[in-house]
């Protein structure tokens, strides 16, 4: 795995930190597949209980495409008469996305600085968002003749509404960190110095957690949003059961039944 993006993984906890500080954790194509490949790993890994997605340096989570390869890129496509550039949303922001949507786990990012483009389409399709005072979001796509990609016109208007979400898709604008949390596209905004003991705390406390009945939870979400509420019902059925049939369940239970903290072990 390239340098450009770390992986860690301690006591079920999965951290997956993007490395390019001096790039404001720009998307270069070294920096795609890294990310890609980490997030498939720490989705597909069963003794990872939870997924923490941060960042390195203050400024930037992540602003997204790296517009000076992409240019390069672009050049070279036209002179070789091809269209291979693009096939960046297909082979890596698409895989990115769908790894963290679809894990199996909770999975938490701590966005410590500007979230744009492709950058805030993958702290969207994290389940829980925690955000330094001083960062910000910009859907940037419009602003460099670009439609959405990275999941965004999925996870944006199912976050703030739809007419809202394409105010900022067609106007882009910085997002304050404040602003973010009235919207609800953070979920906790904490001081710049104690997001990530902040962040970490939170996602550890979902790694010791019930990770059967939490993958449960966000298919049963995921699925409520686009099928009937009869069909809901009956998913919800079909959840229940496979949560229910869970070891944690029954120590849930019988530490309820003790007074006792549950000790989970995500299976």
């Amino acid at each position: 795995m390239a340098d450009t993006v770390l992986y860690e993984v301690s006591d079920g906890l999965a951290t997956i930190t993007l490395n390019r500080p001096e790039a404001m954790n720009a998307l270069n194509v070294a920096t795609k597949v890294a990310l890609r490949d980490a997030a498939q790993e720490a989705a597909a890994d069963t003794a990872v209980r939870a997924i923490l997605l941060t960042a390195a340096g203050e400024r930037a989570f992540c602003v997204g495409q790296d517009l000076k390869e992409h240019i390069g890129l672009l050049v070279a496509d036209r002179e070789a008469g091809g269209g291979q550039t693009m096939s960046t949303v297909r082979e890596h922001y698409n895989p990115i996305a769908r790894a963290l949507m679809e894990a199996p786990k909770p999975v938490v990012a701590a966005v410590n600085g500007v979230a744009a483009g492709a950058g805030f389409g993958f702290a969207l399709a994290a389940d829980y968002r925690v955000v330094a005072d001083t960062a910000s979001f910009n859907t940037s796509f419009a602003g460099v003749a670009l439609t959405a990609d990275s999941g965004i016109s999925w996870t944006l208007p199912r976050v703030i509404g739809p007419g809202r979400a394409t105010d900022l898709l067609l106007f882009p604008r910085n997002i304050s960190a404040q602003e973010a949390l009235e919207l609800g596209i953070a979920n906790r905004v904490v001081s710049a110095g104690a997001l990530r003991a902040e962040a970490e705390a939170v996602a550890r406390g979902l790694a010791e957690g019930p990770t059967v009945a939490y993958a449960a939870l966000k298919e049963s979400v995921a699925y409520g949003l686009t099928h009937s509420f009869s069909e809901t019902l009956e998913k919800e059925d079909e959840l229940q059961g496979r949560a229910g049939a869970s070891e944690d369940h029954a120590i849930a239970v019988q530490a309820f039944v003790n007074k006792e903290k549950p000790k989970y072990l995500g299976r």
